[in-house]
């Protein structure tokens, strides 16, 4: 299992469109195929820094969940709304895998 970290930076006063946007892909990221884990917005300290966190059995896996979230109608919804609401400065993806804990 694998584990994809992404690190956000977005726009301090647009913190609730990224919210919706985070609510949004609670949906589109199961229905594609992956784990969902959540998203993660600012609540103390940075006013800027958010996550989205979700596993998959491998990255092979994770080419075919991405195939499938590009064709979801929602969510290409949610990336035009991102490209429209312009609230994501920059966007970062890190796979891990668990190096404590459950091996199962």
């Amino acid at each position: 299992m694998i584990t994809c970290f992404i690190r956000y930076e977005i726009e301090p006063t647009q913190r609730a469109d990224f919210e919706h946007y985070a609510r949004t892909w609670g949906q589109c990221i199961p229905r594609c195929g992956a784990e969902f884990i959540g998203y993660f917005a600012p609540h103390e300290g940075s006013a800027t820094l958010a996550y989205g966190v979700y596993s998959l059995p491998s990255l092979a896996a994770y080419e075919a969940y991405r195939a499938r979230l590009a064709e979801d109608p929602l969510g290409r919804e949610n990336y035009a709304f991102a490209q429209e609401k312009r609230f994501i400065r920059r966007e970062d993806r890190a796979f891990f895998k668990l190096a404590s804990g459950r091996t199962t």
